[in-house]
């Protein structure tokens, strides 16, 4: 089959949200029509022991939250849906964003009681930036909540876009029967299964409809002037708008009982892009090119425990991906090839022999790819727009017990290889500071570090303000940072020099007593190393 063929067969999409907002059972759910798996486990039921496929950490099914975007590939009805599950909570909101730079669209998960959230309007920026289109889905239809109308206006306000629903529910919380789809002119009820997938009982195709009226009684009245209101305010749904990221299609329903969730896959499948272009060094590369690329966005260490395996996450950008092919590894200038190729249900991995562009794919990595890593057919360029961004929250890294040093070093460095988080190594010493978004991710890091390094380890708290990495074009441009502020110097993993100041005044001088130095409080993956040799 040609490239062609199978671009047009394939979305790959980010699902994303504040924390409880419902995205990971949003994201069972869309799994469990597509048939990938069979039952679902409700995230915080006490009758069910069972955890959401999505979730397979200990600390995620411990929490009852995502701390790891997960990748999942799934049929439906004949597209092919490359479904990546984010951590919603903020402290690993940088995750998040590296998952945005490898998807074509975003489901936005909206708590139907909270409305917009702080979180939620972050990972909407993100989107903007990128010009990604959102589709929107109001959960928890089920409990009682805010009237749609004025959900819709909160959204077009705090998040500054415009919105056109796309289905329409009928009453909310303990009288909500079920939505009405604008997209499709039909109106679906549904048997109420938190774990199985049921069959529409009845399936209203015309607002005129007598079974309706006998179904909703007064309700069918209702429906009918909202659905008239919407189209009169709203218009006509504009597929371009929604491409280009200036209006987002909202969806309502109720994830966790089903309702709704049938409408929004019919319909992502329809107007969701294909996979897209993407910016690099030498500028857009096309998914159509017969040559193929793709870049890591994603490292997981241990995905499964027994065999303490690596794998590498890579978007397919173009071309074909075959297993035993010789490829090209842009940052160390060198070749590679893939004995094995993997889609994933989240840790469930699955041999495939060939991928297209748009697909995940793992790559069992024996410690020589980095997060924002560039793999081509020969070519020699970079994908762009993979950051890595200041931490905020800065902890010294200290071992409980001496005699596991080795085992420590090794599983800090593999897991900052993950982005989870960032270290660096004092050049003056051996301290090692870990630097987090946020206070969980320490505990994230105690835990895997424990159990699955055997590395007993405790953090210290500090007073650093910021993380800047230094560029410059000799050592005499930080003549002075090198003289008096060398206890505040620290080297990256990847040896870059890194200035950690102790307060915002701190920071201020340094930059005026050091005027042709450039202070970053972003970098790029795959931004080249600048070299330290001699520096220090």
């Amino acid at each position: 089959m040609s490239i062609t063929k199978e671009i047009q067969k394939r979305r790959t999409i980010a699902i994303i949200s504040h924390p409880d907002a419902g995205k990971t059972t949003l994201t069972e759910k869309l799994l469990l029509f597509g048939g990938a798996i069979q039952i679902a486990g409700a995230v915080k039921s006490n009758k069910i022991k069972k955890t959401t496929t999505s979730d397979f950490l200990e600390i995620e099914k411990q929490r009852g939250i995502s701390v790891t975007t997960s990748v999942m590939n799934f049929g439906y009805k004949g597209v092919k849906i490359n479904l990546l599950d984010t951590p919603g909570h903020k402290d690993f909101a940088e995750d998040t964003y590296r998952t945005l730079t490898a998807v074509d669209s975003v489901l936005l998960v909206i708590d139907c009681q909270k409305g917009v959230e702080m979180q939620t309007e972050k990972l909407m920026n993100v989107c903007r930036m990128r010009k990604t289109p959102v589709i929107v889905f109001i959960n928890k239809l089920d409990r009682e909540g805010r009237n749609p109308t004025e959900l819709l206006d909160e959204i077009e306000e705090k998040l500054d876009i415009k919105v056109r629903p796309l289905s329409w529910p009928v009453g909310i919380g303990s009288r909500f029967k079920g939505v009405y789809n604008l997209f499709e002119n039909s109106f679906s009820f549904f048997k109420v299964n938190k774990q199985k997938v049921e069959h529409e009982v009845e399936k209203i195709t015309d607002l005129t409809d007598e079974r309706l009226h006998e179904l909703l009684n007064e309700s069918a009245d209702v429906l009918k002037h909202d659905i008239d209101l919407v189209n009169g305010i709203y218009g006509e749904f504009n597929n371009e708008e929604y491409l280009n990221g200036d209006a987002a299609p909202v969806f309502f329903g109720s994830a966790l009982n089903n309702f709704g969730v049938r409408e929004l896959l019919d319909t992502v499948i329809k107007i969701a892009p294909n996979p897209q272009g993407r910016d690099t060094t030498r500028g857009i590369i096309e998914p159509g090119s017969d040559k193929f690329s793709g870049f890591v966005f994603k490292i997981h260490s241990n995905l499964d425990p027994r065999h303490r395996d690596r794998i590498a996450f890579m978007r397919v950008c173009s071309g074909k991906l075959e297993k035993l092919k010789f490829y090209h590894h842009v940052r160390m200038n060198r070749k590679v090839r893939f004995a094995n190729l993997a889609t994933f249900m989240a840790q469930d991995k699955n041999a495939v022999e060939e991928a297209y562009p748009g697909d995940v794919v793992g790559l069992y990595d024996t410690g020589i790819f980095k997060i924002g890593d560039t793999i081509t057919e020969g070519s020699q360029f970079m994908y762009k727009n993979i950051p890595t961004f200041s931490p905020e929250v800065f902890k010294e890294l200290q071992l409980d017990d001496p005699f596991k040093s080795k085992q420590l070093e090794k599983g800090i460095m593999q897991l900052t290889d993950e982005g989870l988080a960032q270290v660096f190594t004092q050049t003056m010493g051996n301290m090692k500071v870990v630097g987090t978004v946020g206070d969980l991710q320490f505990e994230v890091l105690q835990h895997r570090l424990l159990h699955e390094y055997g590395a007993a380890c405790h953090f210290r708290p500090l007073n650093y303000f910021k993380a800047c990495w230094l560029k410059y074009e000799s050592k005499a441009d930080i003549d002075e940072m090198l003289k008096l502020r060398s206890f505040n110097l620290f080297y990256d993993k990847h040896k870059n020099l890194v200035f950690l100041p102790d307060s915002e005044y701190q920071l201020r001088y340094a930059r005026e007593a050091n005027p042709k130095a450039e202070f970053m409080f972003t970098m790029e993956h795959n931004t080249e190393t600048v070299e330290m040799e001699n520096a220090v």
